[in-house]
Formats: C-alpha cells, sequence, structure tokens
C-alpha cells in the first residue's frame, strides 16, 4: 500500500512562484536574492497557515543553490538542494521556539553561529514561533542578531508579532504575511481536486474556504478530512453537513418570514434547526452574516464583497431586491444584540425566539431612531386567546349553567354589567422594583380599602393599594430619567390608600419631604389621567424618630436587681462581692 501524505505537505511550495496568496513579498524576497541585497535578520509576521514557514526554507534553499535557473529559481539537483531535500543539510537549521525557548538553547544556537558553512554560502537559521522565547532568551540573543558572521542569516518567524521586543524589530527586515483570500483557496482547491481525480463542486470549497478563515494550511486540512468523509464525491449538501454548517436554504427562508412578518414560521423554523443539534448561538451568527451579505448584495458597488459563487450571488441579489435597507440594518442590530447577551443568557433559547420575533415585526417605514417595533402586532389565532383568557370561575360557571338550567321562575333578575377594571401590568424600567419593597408587598397582609372604593364612576379605575403600587412604580421609571436619586428614594417608600381618592405615604426625614412635595403635583396629575378620577390627593408624612435608649452599665443591672430583690444585696455583702 502506498504511503498516504497529507495534502498540505505533498502539495506544498518549492518555489517563490508556487506560493499562493503573498505575490508582492514573493516578489521582494526574489528580487532580493537576484540582485545579492540580503539582511542578515528577517522577521516573518502574519497568521497561522499562510506560508511563513514555507517562504522561509524557499529562501534558504535558493540562496545555498550552487546552480540555480534563469529565473532565479533552485535547480534542484546540485548537492545543497538535495541536501535540503532530503533533510540533512548542515547549512540551514530550523528550531522551534516554542520547546527551545531558554537562555541554554540560545546559547547553544550562538555557538553554532561560529561554524561556517561546509556547502553553499550561507548558514541559515529558521527560528519558529520566535514570540516564545522568554526575556532573558532574548537578551541573550540580541548581540549575536545585530552582529552576526557575514555568513549567517537569520529568519524569524511568529504568529504574534506584538509580543516581539522592540530592540528585536529594529535588527530585522519585518514582512508580513496577509491572510489567504477566499478566491484563492477555492482556485488552490480546485487545483488539488484536479490533480488527484477528485470531484467537487463549487459551493463545496467555498464552504471549506470559509471553514478555513484564511489559512491555507486549515484549508488543506479540512479538505483531505471531507475527501474521506465523502469518498471523494465533494458536494455541497454532503460538505455542509460534515462540517456542521446550517445550509443556506434555512437563512433564505427565514428571511422570507421576516418580509411577510410571519411569526410562527420562525420560530418553528428555529425549532427544527435546534432539533437537528444545530448551535441557537452559531445560527444567529450565520443569520447574521446572511443579513449582511443581503446588505452588501443590494448595491452593484459593494456586490464584490460578497464571497460565493455565482449561483449563491445571483439568490442573494434576488432575496436583497425586496428587502428595504431599513429592515435589513434594524435585523442587523437585533442579531447582534442578541449574541452580544445570548452567552450570559440563562435562558438561551428564549433569547433567540425573541430576537426572531422583533425581526419578524420590524416596520421600515418607522423612524430611523427605533431598532426595534413599539407595538408588537398579534401574531396568535384569536380564538385560541380568547379560550385562554377564560378564567377558571367563568369555566365552572359555564358548566354549571349548561348542565343544570334554571326554571324561569328561579331565575334572578339580570344585573347590570359592571365594567371590570384591567389587570394592572408593571412596566419595566432601567431601575427595576426595590427586593426590599416587593417583599413587604407580598408578606404584608392585604390592607381592605375603605367601602367608598368600591364605587366606581364610569371607566375610572378603582384605586387600591395594588393599582396604587404599580402606578406608583410606573412614575418612578419615567422620573429615574430626570432625577435618579429621587427616584431610588421613592423605591423604598409604602404608598398606602386612606380613601376613595386619597393616599399617605411616609417619608424618613423632612429634606425626602421637600423633595417629594416639589412633584407632589406632577405625581398626582399621572395618578389622575392613570385613574381617569377627578381629583387625587396625597398626604406625606415624616416618620417619627425612635427613642434611642442608652446602653446600661453593670453597675446599674445590679442597682436594680437590688431594690427588686433584698436578697441579692445580703448575698453580696456576705460573699463580699464587688461590683466593678
Amino acid at each position: 500500500m502506498e504511503e498516504y501524505i497529507v495534502s498540505a505537505l505533498k502539495y506544498r511550495p518549492l518555489t517563490f512562484d508556487s506560493v499562493v496568496g503573498q505575490r508582492t513579498l514573493t516578489t521582494t524576497l526574489k528580487n532580493a536574492i537576484q540582485t545579492g541585497k540580503l539582511a542578515h535578520a528577517y522577521l516573518f509576521c502574519g497568521p497561522r497557515g499562510v506560508g511563513k514557514t514555507t517562504c522561509a526554507r524557499i529562501f534558504a534553499k535558493t540562496i545555498n543553490c550552487l546552480t540555480p535557473d534563469a529565473n532565479g529559481d533552485p535547480c534542484g539537483t546540485c548537492e545543497s538542494c538535495k541536501a535540503f531535500n532530503e533533510g540533512r543539510s548542515m547549512s540551514i537549521h530550523e528550531l522551534d521556539a516554542a520547546s527551545n525557548n531558554s537562555v541554554d538553547d540560545i546559547r547553544e544556537l550562538c555557538k553554532q553561529v561560529q561554524i561556517p558553512p561546509q556547502i553553499g554560502k550561507y548558514k541559515v537559521f529558521i527560528i519558529d514561533e520566535v514570540h516564545m522565547l522568554s526575556a532573558s532568551a532574548f537578551n541573550a540573543f540580541l548581540k549575536t542578531l545585530e552582529e552576526p558572521p557575514s555568513y549567517v542569516i537569520f529568519i524569524l518567524a511568529t504568529t504574534e508579532k506584538h509580543k516581539i521586543l522592540p530592540t528585536i524589530l529594529s535588527r530585522c527586515q519585518v514582512y508580513d504575511f496577509a491572510r489567504m483570500t477566499m478566491q484563492g483557496i477555492v482556485d488552490h482547491l480546485r487545483y488539488i481536486a484536479q490533480k488527484e481525480g477528485h470531484r467537487a463542486e463549487d459551493e463545496a470549497l467555498h464552504l471549506i474556504a470559509r471553514k478555513a478563515d484564511g489559512g491555507m494550511r486549515d484549508a488543506l486540512s479540512i479538505y483531505d478530512q471531507m475527501v474521506a468523509c465523502c469518498n471523494g464525491e465533494l458536494t455541497a449538501q454532503n460538505v455542509s453537513e460534515a462540517l456542521g454548517e446550517l445550509s443556506l436554504d434555512r437563512y433564505f427562508e427565514m428571511v422570507d418570514h421576516f418580509l411577510r412578518k410571519e411569526v410562527q414560521p420562525c420560530l418553528i423554523l428555529l425549532n427544527d434547526v435546534i432539533s437537528e443539534g444545530y448551535e441557537g448561538g452559531n445560527f444567529m451568527n450565520g443569520l447574521a452574516s446572511h443579513l449582511r451579505n443581503l446588505l452588501v448584495a443590494r448595491d452593484k458597488t459593494t456586490l464584490p464583497l460578497l464571497e460565493a459563487t455565482e449561483a449563491i450571488r445571483t439568490r442573494y441579489e434576488e432575496q436583497a431586491a425586496k428587502c428595504n435597507v431599513k429592515m435589513l440594518y434594524r435585523a442587523l442590530r437585533i442579531c447582534n444584540e442578541c449574541d452580544n447577551a445570548y452567552r450570559t443568557s440563562r435562558n438561551k433559547r428564549l433569547s433567540l425566539e425573541i430576537a426572531l420575533i422583533e425581526c419578524a415585526q420590524i416596520d421600515p417605514d418607522a423612524p430611523d431612531g427605533g431598532l426595534r417595533p413599539k407595538k408588537i402586532a398579534p401574531f396568535f389565532s384569536q380564538p385560541m386567546v380568547a379560550e385562554r383568557k377564560q378564567t377558571p370561575a367563568a369555566a365552572s360557571q359555564k358548566e354549571q349553567n349548561t348542565a343544570a338550567p334554571r326554571p324561569a321562575a328561579q331565575q334572578p333578575a339580570q344585573q347590570p354589567a359592571q365594567a371590570k377594571p384591567a389587570a394592572p401590568r408593571m412596566k419595566l424600567s432601567a431601575l427595576g422594583p426595590s427586593m426590599r419593597l416587593a417583599t413587604q408587598t407580598q408578606d404584608a397582609p392585604a390592607q381592605t380599602a375603605p367601602a367608598e372604593n368600591i364605587q366606581n364612576n364610569g371607566n375610572a379605575t378603582i384605586l387600591t393599594n395594588e393599582e396604587l403600587i404599580r402606578l406608583w412604580f410606573e412614575f418612578i421609571s419615567e422620573l429615574g430619567k430626570e432625577d435618579n436619586a429621587l427616584a431610588m428614594r421613592m423605591q423604598q417608600m409604602h404608598p398606602i390608600v386612606t380613601g376613595p381618592n386619597s393616599f399617605s405615604v411616609e417619608v424618613p426625614n423632612l429634606q425626602v419631604k421637600t423633595y417629594l412635595q416639589q412633584i407632589s403635583s406632577r405625581l398626582c396629575q399621572f395618578l389622575k389621567r392613570s385613574l381617569i378620577a377627578p381629583t387625587i390627593l396625597m398626604d406625606i408624612k415624616v416618620a417619627e424618630v425612635a427613642k434611642v435608649q442608652r446602653s446600661t452599665s453593670k453597675k446599674e443591672i445590679y442597682k436594680r436587681y437590688t431594690q427588686e430583690n433584698p436578697v441579692v444585696q445580703l448575698l453580696a455583702e456576705e460573699f463580699k462581692l464587688v461590683i466593678e
């Protein structure tokens, strides 16, 4: 059986011209070799898998080639090239700084620098992951790096340039390697698929390139994995399932629901995605990327920013033409906020569902300032809502009336229907309700309002302690935007109904009473509007300061005991006790 070699090693470039995606850097290095203007130290920086170590090896092999060709590339047949290809060259040394980062390792390297090359003109030291060297190792390396022998060239490679000491950077020529473009990765994968005889769809190669995130080595590793998984038949569906990536059809379908303002299908689609084993956070990230692509596809000038095949690009253009720019922008903001809060959310699925409901309710004609709809339209069937609103008591009464109807003579006279007050609803605010006040409200016994409160005039809401507390906190939420200090104090107060249209509140001191009196008219007006009442009276009382009891000394306690019980005095005198 033939030995298997992974694609990252089998198709590793051997010349500068075969390096993918680094045309400017390879041209610069090639010209420097041809003109003989070589520096004594180079620093190759860039993300993983973009060709730093590969270019360093090609550079070392080229400058030591005894018979380079007309283009300046190594011949591959001389003794130096053969020794390099077979891994026995004594003129080219590679050091992994991640595992050799001590001062002793650098001192050993400095000793090898003093030995001239056996074959070739230069002795090249390639130090990979140089940022892993310790501070003391860097300091021990400075002098040798600044003034090496004429036959020594250092090539340092790192993925984290910011960790390199400035004294090292100033002694090197710095080359920044760029991240691979998606199209460059796709073209190289297509070339390898043709060489290996694999059938690969362009969309499947795009999925691999997107997963690699700009790294060619990662792309080749994923490609080998997909070939083994799909048995050489790389289709978009097979690669998508193997990579665990959600199909683009789901995102197109979700946006169609947004455009038709369909909430229920959005929730059902989310449930299907989660049921298939996909992470909800990844789905939200993918939806945000899809919305971004739609925004890019709306304009011909930004269309090149869309990295996709022609077929997918056409689908994006067709759906983007149906979308409003404001709708896309607001949906992007909602998805981004959901993604930020998703990691810390205790109910992650609920966060996703709320975001989808908001996206499906976006009104493109709303003012630019509102990123979310001010009013959520009803999206469940009305009969179901009516059935859920029916109370258990009403349902029981209905069953009794249906089961055993009364005779006409025994049926009571019909009473005039009274308007039932709306159930109170608490508005959320940035302040939030006080835990102390909430506990008091729950634990304290319900206070019965006076009998005259039961009478309700017209559409006015009955003033009860529960309704008063609800409106009290609603007013606090509005006041917190102007006077947060007073709003926080009002959270600690506990208003109590004292009459049909009056209530009282207790404050800790006169200063707080003065502040509360300044907004009393505004508070009463707010209550009158909310309760539809002709007048509201508020009584502000200052809490009585409890008398502070002075601590009692031991002598005072003894004196009180002897007065109450003379036997204590007799015992003290008998045993000659002294009270200190």
